[in-house]
């Protein structure tokens, strides 16, 4: 048995059985795969996959076993090399960041500044998608940390970490209407066109409880992923926006006006999420700590330790 076996075995799986999307990823060929498979498939006397032809159409019983347990030799593997890396030279080293725009261009700016400063050895990458995506990225190994509000809690691969709260600000012209409102209220938001977030991507689920839990329903017009999107065409008069109170900037937004709207919406959490059972790197510990100082490598180690009994339990 070869590690480079259990890496083309993984590759097909992740790839929806598809050998030459898993050929194409591996650079390698597809009848490569094909042999180096059907070599590991004679070794442990068991098939993984079920075949039609050439084709593999699905996954045997023992395959599923096998693939999980892959998936684990392959982590450890990895933990191996950052271990050794680790000792060899602490100061190099790469960090990729998935994580959504909002935290990219609202939250992280000056953590990466002072990051780099720490660690310039370190290549340092920012991979933005929506929180499905990011956590998908960390999961399958092709991140080593995630940074998202919504969707990431959900992925049992991941442990979570709270970093910290956030709320919402309602934003408009200069003159609209609702500036002069005494104390604003979803009802009077509501009867106007709204601009914010994708469903997916930065607590727009909170704002949709909140109309809902007054049997409100906002005609949202646009929807978008990027915060910077949602304030221009707010400019232009397409609507009243809802976006992260972080997202605005009085001196650069100078052309809207913004207004708290925290008393109308449930808080959101943002979160760091690291896959289990991963080797985290001395800078990774004092990245997150950059992030959100009340998570120090001993607060994290104890939560992972907390989480690891609670999931053997």
């Amino acid at each position: 048995m070869k590690l480079q076996q259990l890496r083309y075995l993984h590759e097909v799986a992740r790839q929806g059985l598809n050998l030459s999307r898993a050929a194409e990823k591996l650079s390698t060929s597809q009848p490569g795969i094909s042999r180096q498979i059907q070599l590991l498939e004679k070794e442990l006397g068991v098939e993984i996959f079920i075949r039609h032809g050439k084709r593999f159409t699905g996954i045997t019983p023992p395959g599923q076993t096998i693939l999980t347990i892959t998936e684990k030799m392959l982590q450890e593997a990895e933990n191996l090399k950052k271990i050794g890396e680790e000792f060899s030279d602490q100061e190099s080293g790469s960090l990729i960041i998935a994580t959504t725009h909002t935290q990219a261009r609202y939250a992280l700016p000056v953590v990466i500044r002072r990051f780099i400063e720490r660690y310039p050895k370190i290549k340092l990458t920012l991979r933005q998608g929506s929180p499905l995506e990011i956590a998908t990225w960390v999961t399958a190994g092709e991140a080593d940390i995630a940074i998202a509000t919504e969707a990431i809690e959900l992925f049992d691969e991941l442990n979570m970490l709270p970093c910290y709260q956030w709320n919402r600000s309602i934003v408009v012209p200069p003159g609209h209407p609702l500036l002069t409102d005494e104390t604003l209220t979803l009802e009077a938001i509501a009867q106007y066109n709204i601009v914010t977030y994708d469903f997916a991507f930065t607590g727009r689920s909170k704002i949709n409880q909140a109309f809902a839990a007054k049997g409100l329903t906002p005609n949202v017009v646009l929807s978008a992923i990027d915060a910077d999107v949602i304030k221009t065409y707010v400019e232009i008069g397409l609507g009243v926006g809802i976006l992260a109170s972080m997202a605005f900037d009085p001196q650069r937004d100078n052309r809207l006006r913004a207004i708290n709207a925290a008393h109308l919406f449930e808080p959101s959490t943002t979160r760091i999420g690291i896959s289990r059972n991963c080797y985290i790197r001395n800078y990774i510990y004092d990245f997150i700590e950059m992030f959100a100082p009340h998570l120090s490598r001993q607060t994290i180690q104890q939560i992972l330790s907390t989480k690891m009994r609670e999931n053997a339990g």
